[in-house]
């Protein structure tokens, strides 16, 4: 059982009433920030699309007492297999980011992956909840030195694994922001980098707002990770490839994201991503998931589809925009209750009886409605 009582009010009894507490709290330029995604946005619905291409193939009468959704990531203990992304920018949210968002963790008994383009330090998130910041994300851009220099402060810090997130080495064609002109604020990214001025930030960032920016390639990653002895991942895969690529190039999981549809658009759906990278992975390495999570049944899917744990973005900056930790914690509970509803729904003892047979393709009618339907 989580151990914790999150607040449940009006503006946080369910997950889409919270997502609309939080856009209606933020102004309309950081609200688009938020829900946009790149281009058309055609990645961005098919994320959500793809979910309700499945139904469940639901089991009776199982005899099962009260399912156990605990598991474990790279021997991180989590209460359910739920992280928090890496989400920068997150004081546009709410002052206290990252740091309420890892407090939130710690109560529900998940952890967070901290963002290194945050508005905290990492060594800050890790002080406020370190049972929670157990693994720090980096950018494998930008000047080799800085990048070795993080990797010292992560293992200083006491962080557990590092997350690479791979799939941004410029940043995504994001039009709300350019009908807006949202010009981002410096101290919501620089975290990390406060203290060595703005052209430390620009010498590290900078290419994400150029787009003929330098791409690191997995050997020249391979180099630079043999030199912690932190177990790590690539965020952002989205093809068998590179699910064996970065495999061959020391990661110890597999991480399929297509960063929520806010990079390029056009990918497939990361979930039919993921059936492919389970595919070639053949369960010699974990899973990680995100993109188009909006609620528990939507975690129970991608589980029976591959991952062995589900990372939630938007949801969690939803909960941070509406209540701040509290809200977080609305957000995790939520979500715990649910996941285990669906289990016990489906006659699933524990995450670890899902599979492909825990579902079924529901035919275009189905979807049709079940869009029409979501939020």
């Amino acid at each position: 059982m989580v151990a914790f009582k999150s607040v449940s009010t009006p503006e946080l009894a369910t997950l889409s009433q919270i997502r609309r507490t939080a856009l209606s709290r933020l102004s309309p330029e950081v609200a688009d920030f938020l829900e946009g995604g790149a281009g058309d946005e055609t990645t961005l619905a098919a994320n959500r699309s793809a979910f309700a291409r499945w139904g469940f193939r639901q089991r009776v009468m199982s005899g099962l007492a009260t399912p156990d959704i605990s598991t474990a990531l790279l021997g991180i203990d989590l209460a359910m297999p739920v992280l928090t992304s890496p989400f920068g920018a997150d004081g546009l949210f709410h002052p206290e980011g990252q740091k309420a968002v890892a407090r939130a963790n710690l109560n529900a008994g998940i952890a967070s992956i901290v963002p290194e383009a945050g508005t905290h330090a990492l060594e800050d998130v890790a002080e406020a909840a370190p049972k929670a910041a157990r693994i720090a994300q980096l950018h494998p851009m930008g000047p080799e030195a800085n990048f070795r220099h993080m990797l010292h402060r992560i293992e200083d810090a006491g962080y557990e694994a590092i997350c690479l997130t791979v799939d941004c080495p410029t940043g995504g064609w994001r039009e709300r922001v350019l009908r807006n002109a949202f010009d981002l604020d410096a101290r919501y990214v620089n975290g990390n980098y406060r203290n060595d001025g703005e052209t430390k930030l620009i010498e590290v960032f900078g290419q994400l707002f150029e787009r003929c920016a330098t791409v690191w390639s997995w050997e020249r990653l391979a180099g630079l990770m043999n030199e912690t002895a932190l177990p790590w991942f690539a965020k952002g895969i989205m093809t068998p490839e590179d699910a064996l690529a970065s495999e061959a190039a020391g990661a110890s999981a597999v991480y399929v994201s297509n960063h929520g549809g806010r990079q390029l658009d056009g990918v497939p759906a990361a979930l039919d991503a993921l059936i492919e990278v389970r595919e070639v992975i053949e369960g010699r390495l974990p899973i990680l998931f995100d993109s188009g999570v909006r609620r528990g049944a939507d975690v129970v899917k991608a589980l029976a589809l591959g991952a062995d744990v589900v990372v939630i973005g938007r949801l969690a900056a939803y909960g941070l925009a509406a209540g701040g930790q509290a809200g977080v914690e609305r957000v995790h509970s939520l979500l715990y209750d649910e996941i285990r509803t669906v289990l016990t729904l489906l006659g699933r003892g524990g995450v670890d009886e899902l599979g492909p047979d825990s579902l079924v393709r529901l035919g275009a009618s189905a979807v049709s409605e079940a869009l029409l339907t979501a939020h």
